[in-house]
C-alpha cells in the first residue's frame, strides 16, 4: 500500500478526538496487540489516509501486513475475529448467533442516533436544537436501559456494545455544555456503568480530556463560522 507503511504489523490511523478512533485503540488494548497510531489531522489530511480509505477519506483506518480495513465497527469486528483470544480476553461479540445481532443492533443504533442527535446539540439553535436535545435524551435513555442492571451491556463482560458507546464518554462534557444537559442526573446508571468502565486500562487510556474536547469542539465551531 506504501512505503511509508510496514509491510507486516498494525497501523491505526486516527484522531484523537474521534470516537470512532477512540474504539480502534480500545479494541487493540483490550486485546494486547502491539500497533503503531499515526495521528490524522481532519483539516489536513494525509496522503496515505486518503490512499487507504479513497470512498469516505475519514478515520479511523486499521492497516493489517499493509490491507487497510475502514469504518470503526467494521475494525472492532476484524480486530475480534482474527484475534478472538488474544492476551486472554474473552471476545467482544458473544457466540450466540441471536445475542450477536442485538449487540450489533444496539452499536448501529448508537452511531445513527446517539452521534447524529449529538452533534445537533452543537451546530443546532432554537426549535432544531430543542428537537436534538429530546432525541438525545431519548437515544440515552433507551440505551440506559438495554444496560438495565447489568455491569456492561454484554452482562458480565465488556464486549463489543460497551466500548461502541463508551467511546463517547469524553464528549459527554461537550454534550452537557452544549446541550443544557445533566447526563449525570439524568442518567445515573449509564454514567455509572461510564466510570466501570474508565477503571480498564485500555479504556482509561483511550479517552481523552473531556475539557480539551470542548476547546477543541469551539475551534471547531470557530472554524466553520457556528455561534
Amino acid at each position: 500500500m506504501g512505503s511509508d507503511l510496514p509491510e507486516k504489523g498494525l497501523v491505526l490511523l486516527s484522531s484523537w478526538p474521534s470516537m470512532f478512533g477512540i474504539r480502534g485503540v480500545i479494541a487493540l488494548e483490550e486485546k494486547g496487540l502491539e500497533y503503531e497510531y499515526r495521528e490524522e489531522h481532519l483539516g489536513n489530511k494525509s496522503a496515505t489516509l486518503l490512499r487507504l480509505n479513497p470512498i469516505h477519506k475519514k478515520v479511523p483506518v486499521l492497516v493489517h501486513d499493509g490491507r487497510p480495513i475502514c469504518e470503526s465497527l467494521i475494525i472492532l469486528q476484524y480486530i475480534d475475529e482474527t484475534w478472538p483470544g488474544a492476551d486472554g480476553a474473552p471476545c467482544f461479540l458473544p457466540a450466540d448467533p441471536f445475542a450477536r445481532s442485538q449487540a450489533r443492533f444496539w452499536a448501529d443504533f448508537i452511531d445513527k442516533k446517539v452521534y447524529d442527535a449529538g452533534t445537533r446539540l452543537w451546530k443546532m439553535k432554537g426549535e432544531e436544537h430543542a428537537e436534538a436535545k429530546k432525541e438525545f435524551i431519548e437515544s440515552m435513555k433507551l440505551l440506559e436501559g438495554e444496560l438495565g442492571e447489568k455491569p456492561y451491556f454484554g452482562g458480565e463482560t465488556f464486549g463489543f456494545v460497551d466500548i461502541a458507546l463508551v467511546s463517547y464518554a469524553c464528549w459527554f462534557h461537550t454534550y452537557d455544555v452544549t446541550g443544557g444537559l445533566n447526563m449525570e442526573a439524568e442518567l445515573p446508571k449509564l454514567m455509572a456503568w461510564v466510570k466501570r468502565c474508565k477503571e480498564r486500562e485500555s479504556v482509561s487510556k483511550a479517552l481523552p480530556d473531556p475539557l480539551k474536547i470542548y476547546d477543541f469542539l469551539l475551534s471547531l465551531k470557530k472554524r466553520y463560522g457556528i455561534e
